[in-house]
């Protein structure tokens, strides 16, 4: 099972939801059955590392996000992740205005998997330290829903 996270720039919520959701599957006990990855749909920052604040926001909660490089989001990605999985509403857009018509990922809000169907994840880049926590709220939430939806998914492969 392959999950791929995607924001704007790959630099603050989609490492973070990567950051987290690895710390999720390690105490799942399914981090051997799912890989997951990040991008985001813009070129802006492509090699660059997680903005400062999203990891110290991270560190703050013991995970570690600083050796993820921004990338982005690549046509091969639509057949290589079973999991499309957008922070907010513009990147769902790019992402379903670039999706194949043969793919069969699952492309979503992130935040569905909270219960928050119609859900952002808030941008933190031009806000406070505050924003990043919000963030990571968010995510934690989010990422619960998802172990628990990939769990049953693995149970019937």
């Amino acid at each position: 099972m392959r999950v791929l996270f995607v924001c704007l720039g790959n630099i603050c919520r989609s490492p973070s939801a990567e950051g987290v959701f690895r710390a999720h599957l390690a105490r799942s006990g399914l981090a051997d059955r799912v890989e997951i990855d990040s991008c985001g749909v813009g070129d802006w920052h492509v090699g660059k590392g997680p903005d400062p604040r999203a990891l110290e926001a991270a560190r703050r909660r013991g995970i570690d996000i600083s050796s993820l490089r921004a990338r982005q989001l690549a046509p091969s990605d639509y057949q290589a992740f079973d999991y499309i999985l957008a922070m907010d509403h513009d990147n769902l857009a790019a992402i379903q205005q670039g999706r194949p018509t043969d793919c069969r990922a699952h492309i979503g809000l992130f935040l569905e998997f909270a219960g928050e169907h119609d859900r952002a994840v808030p941008d933190p880049y031009y806000g406070g330290e505050q924003g990043f926590e919000e963030v990571l709220d968010l995510i934690e939430a989010a990422s619960e829903g998802l172990i628990e939806e990939l769990r049953q998914r693995l149970s019937h492969l």
